[in-house]
């Protein structure tokens, strides 16, 4: 029998985080880390430092759920009210925890300082709560339980946070909640939009098991496909997910580039180094992006030679070859221009492909025969050069990046091929 969900709650302290001069990043790791425990998150909630808006945000979350995580609010300050308002809401008093300020004063010592009496704060602790010790800072983290319920206070400094995640709240964790086993698997796709890759799939989508999920992911022309399944056995979820995947390639296989973490451009650098071939971009609207997600990738050196930016057309001329009367009778946004871009690229570089990009990103430069958003990309190589028109977004930055997707998308298409 499959052990019941235990939901749960992280709630993030902290006027900065409400008035957005921070990012929570911590309650988006913190989610990820319970997920691979079969924890499932109920809500995430933000609150000020106040002690009524914590005590309310507790009350709600107890009601719902089994888990309730705390970040922030523990510092020495007169602002940091968390562990006051635990200890009060607990019914538990704050005590002096000599083995804590024995820690703290050995802390200070080590980077050369004393401990002041607000640090000196930092060892009263509520007397009911596990401590969890944080070698990292001297905020420690407070284990509390109530009629089988669990509520854990964190530092909201992240590293902090991160090392009393991973070396005492998670095994606590494990050993506490009778969890379930789940396994995910991300199956990554480009040059198929959302809408339509789900058309192509929905019949195996429909006849997917109960108990294996699937979440559409869009992200800049690409979509991954997280397949998500639950059980008790995770050697058996791994084998019937894979079984899915495998009926899924004969009707999405030709948009499928990788799995899990792998990116589009670490796939192409793959792809790259098993045929023995090199890289060189030409970019204009894109300003070097292509290069930049092409040499993001830790070995990169073995099969990219270099870019050029040609985003005035003399340069395109002078370091590319593309002709005046290309330029003149087409324009630098068409196919004549990057089709000779990227040919050029590749002899100037010596590699064996060249991409090239060149359109009009925006918000100005449009016109009525080529508007905002309209984008020509090619690849070359010995055998010859291909392109492609696209028609994108009014927004720049995402016509750069999806410009560059649908530009290693091409290679990696080609290459395929090869």
């Amino acid at each position: 029998m499959d052990a019941p969900t235990t939901l749960a709650e992280v709630i993030t302290i902290g006027d900065e985080i409400l008035y957005g001069q921070i990012t929570d990043t911590n309650s988006q790791w913190i989610s990820t880390e319970l997920d691979a425990l079969g924890i499932r998150i109920y809500r995430k909630t933000s609150v000020g430092d106040t002690a009524a808006a914590i005590r309310q945000a507790l009350d709600l979350a107890l009601a719902e759920t089994s888990l309730v995580i705390f970040t922030g609010g523990l510092g020495p300050t007169k602002d940091d009210v968390t562990k006051k308002t635990l200890a009060e809401y607990f019914d538990t008093p704050l005590i002096m925890h000599k083995d804590t300020l024995a820690k703290l004063k050995a802390f200070f010592e080590q980077r050369g300082r004393e401990l002041n009496q607000l640090n000196h704060q930092q060892a009263m602790l509520p007397e009911a709560c596990t401590i969890l010790p944080n070698t990292k800072g001297t905020a420690m983290g407070m284990w509390f339980e109530r009629d089988g319920k669990v509520v854990i206070s964190l530092p909201g400094v992240p590293h902090e946070m991160k090392y009393l995640m991973e070396a005492e709240a998670l095994p606590r964790l494990r050993t506490h909640f009778q969890t379930p086993v789940i396994y995910h698997k991300v199956v990554r796709t480009v040059g198929v939009p959302e809408s339509i890759l789900a058309e192509k799939i929905g019949e195996w989508e429909s006849a997917l098991p109960q108990h294996i999920k699937l979440a559409y992911l869009p992200n800049y022309g690409q979509v991954r496909l997280r397949l998500t399944a639950q059980g008790s056995d995770e050697a058996t979820l791994i084998k019937e997910v894979d079984e899915q995947i495998e009926a899924l390639l004969p009707l999405a296989g030709k948009y499928i580039f990788g799995y899990g973490t792998t990116t589009l451009e670490e796939a192409i650098g793959q792809l790259l180094m098993e045929k023995g071939q090199t890289l060189a971009t030409a970019e204009s609207c894109t300003g070097g992006h292509v290069a930049h997600l092409v040499t993001s990738v830790p070995g990169s050196s073995r099969y990219f030679l270099g870019s050029v930016v040609a985003y005035d057309n003399a340069i395109k001329q002078k370091l590319l070859g593309v002709p005046e009367e290309t330029l003149m009778a087409h324009g630098a946004v068409s196919e004549a221009t990057v089709l000779q871009m990227a040919e050029g690229v590749r002899q100037q570089m010596g590699t064996s492909i060249g991409l090239a990009t060149s359109g009009v990103a925006g918000p100005g430069g449009g016109t009525p025969n080529k508007p905002v958003g309209t984008v020509w990309i090619a690849y070359a190589d010995a055998k010859g050069a291909v392109a492609k028109k696209l028609q994108l977004t009014q927004d720049r930055m995402i016509n750069i990046r999806l410009s560059s997707t649908a530009v290693l998308n091409l290679a990696r298409l080609q290459l395929s091929q090869t």
